[in-house]
């Protein structure tokens, strides 16, 4: 019983598509301008939450920016008029997948050079510990007191 929940579960999990909060009212009666709108919601960065979009995203500020570029839409801008006037206004954070100029350097560089520099510092440190020299050995009276005072003979 418990291997048939398990499989259901799973099922259910492996069925289950990508969460729109995208509200009936804010859909637009055209469909292929609703496309574009949920297309280009896709690749936009909620502000509030900043791991999801904002199609994804049940914030307040998504719900604005939802409504902003479908009216953008409905007076006829194209998708990247529409995705320029929101860059311009909050920023290249909008952008779930910046592109990568100047400005983003370090947002595209600094996760691969932080973990070279880790590693370096790693195989610094492990050079050095292998550089230390072992303890030298124990003399014979030594190693006797050692025996007896763990109690071997």
């Amino acid at each position: 019983m418990k291997r048939l929940f398990f499989f259901a579960a799973l099922l259910c999990l492996a069925l289950a598509g990508p969460a729109h909060a995208v509200e009936p009212s804010e859909r637009l009666a055209d469909p292929a301008l609703e496309a574009r709108a949920e297309a280009i919601g896709s690749t936009l960065r909620c502000l509030v939450c900043q791991n999801e979009s904002i199609e994804e995203s049940n914030a307040a500020l998504a719900h604005d920016l939802r409504m902003l570029i479908r009216r953008h839409l409905a007076a006829g801008d194209s998708d990247r008029e529409v995705v320029d006037f929101l860059v311009h206004r909050y920023g290249l954070f909008v952008l779930l997948d910046p592109p990568f100029m100047p400005v983003t350097y370090l947002l595209w560089l600094g996760p691969p050079l932080l973990v070279l520099g880790a590693g370096g510092v790693l195989l610094l440190r492990a050079r050095r510990r292998s550089d230390v020299p072992a303890p030298p050995a124990l003399s014979a009276a030594e190693d006797a007191r050692a025996a007896s005072l763990l109690g071997e003979s």
